[in-house]
């Protein structure tokens, strides 16, 4: 269900193991095992605290005998949970859209999309209810939100402390563990998380509630990288996060370059693309 919903926003199946580049390093620890649940748990609100910073995303998806890899880059303000993207499909053989960067507006309760395609005019913006996806728009715009990201880290119920590594330069800490969409809900809507209600639809839209997950964290405890892996849908999301504190300015597309757009499923034929993009003008 929601490998389809990506198919149809970015016209391609959206997967994979991210490609790491930490060091390992020693594994103990001396902290309680609650610590590191809590390390684990608090990440958006640190990320809150912090204020801003860059990000990477890798989405990657196996559906049907193939295999496709979206990525992006943007700027993420956290205290006003919104930011930019540019996710770049994959190649036109592979089932996207030909590669051409698509540029993404992330707000609470809506997504912008310049570049679309599919029949929407140049130089125009497609709309996005998220809070109808049927995954929130967990992984729907071909990316987690840097954010969301963090938010269902609220859900975890299991975590190991995996050691000390080196992550682009910085000290960081690594863990793993098991986390609950559903829990990660209800913790948001406690914390008065603007992800509460996405995160409850990617609860009822996924096959099951449980999911992987590994993050490193630096010394002031804030987030550097996570990676979700959704076995039910067969769909793994790497956010990376550095430059904290960057400047983040989020213009808004004026109203009369915005061409609303919806999600429609459609059966899938087994080839894993089985959704598309319905579009019309308001």
């Amino acid at each position: 269900m929601v490998v389809r919903a990506a198919a149809g926003v970015l016209g391609a199946v959206v997967v994979v193991t991210s490609t790491g580049c930490a060091e390992r390093g020693a594994a103990a620890d001396d902290r309680p095992a609650d610590d590191h649940l809590t390390t684990v748990r608090q990440a958006a609100d640190l990320l809150v605290r912090a204020g801003t910073s860059r990000t990477r995303t890798t989405l990657h998806t196996a559906s049907g005998g193939t295999r496709v890899t979206i990525t992006g880059h943007g700027r993420f303000d956290y205290a006003n949970r919104r930011g930019t993207l540019v996710v770049t499909p994959p190649d036109e053989e592979l089932g996207g859209t030909g590669g051409e960067p698509i540029t993404e507006l992330l707000t609470p309760g809506a997504l912008h999309m310049k570049n679309r395609g599919a029949g929407v005019p140049d130089g125009t913006w497609v709309r996005v209810d998220t809070t109808r996806l049927a995954d929130g728009n967990l992984l729907a715009n071909g990316a987690t939100d840097p954010l969301r990201a963090a938010e269902l880290l609220r859900g975890a119920v299991a975590v190991a402390y995996e050691g000390q590594e080196r992550l682009g330069g910085t000290d960081v800490r690594h863990y793993s563990g098991t986390a609950a969409l559903a829990a990660a809900a209800r913790a948001a809507a406690r914390a008065r998380g603007g992800s509460a209600g996405e995160l409850a639809a990617a609860a009822e839209g996924f096959g099951t509630d449980v999911f992987t997950f590994d993050a490193w964290f630096d010394r002031e405890g804030r987030l550097r990288k996570v990676r979700h892996r959704f076995p039910d849908v067969s769909v793994t999301s790497t956010t990376t996060l550095f430059d904290f504190g960057v400047p983040v300015t989020v213009r808004m597309p004026d109203p009369a370059d915005i061409y609303t757009g919806r999600i429609e499923a459609v059966p899938d034929d087994g080839s894993g693309t089985g959704a598309r993009t319905g579009h019309s003008t308001s």
